[in-house]
């Protein structure tokens, strides 16, 4: 079985728009968004990590956001130290601080305690 694609001008107007509106011939018609939500977790359910390392004033200024905004939410935080763990220091050396929400990144450098608290409440 062969599949005839549109070609020319215009072949974006035969029906092949994509998710946004933008040319890729699959549509999204709400299933996929709806198969790939992830059940919403309680704030209570999450972990940040703060990675930094001593004498770093940023460090210091996130750590007294995240702790404040955890508190808050009864999220659960920890602290890791780049010059304590090779391969956190490999990866983070130029933006510490570096906030992870559940292991992934979420922010670095500044945090912004409204930003935290949003994606600790999703």
């Amino acid at each position: 079985m062969s599949v005839v694609l549109p070609r020319g001008p215009g072949w974006a107007n035969k029906g092949l728009i994509g998710v946004g509106g933008k040319p890729g011939g699959r549509r999204d018609n709400g299933v996929m968004s709806l198969l790939s939500r992830r059940p919403r977790k309680k704030p209570e359910d999450r972990t940040v990590t703060l990675i930094g390392r001593s004498g770093c004033h940023l460090c210091d200024e996130a750590r007294t956001v995240v702790g404040q905004v955890c508190g808050e939410l009864g999220a659960s935080w920890e602290e890791k130290d780049i010059d304590h763990d090779a391969e956190l220091h490999r990866q983070y050396w130029e933006q510490i601080p570096v906030v992870l929400v559940d292991g992934a990144q979420h922010t670095f450098w500044r945090v912004d305690p409204e930003r935290l608290r949003r994606a600790l409440s999703a």
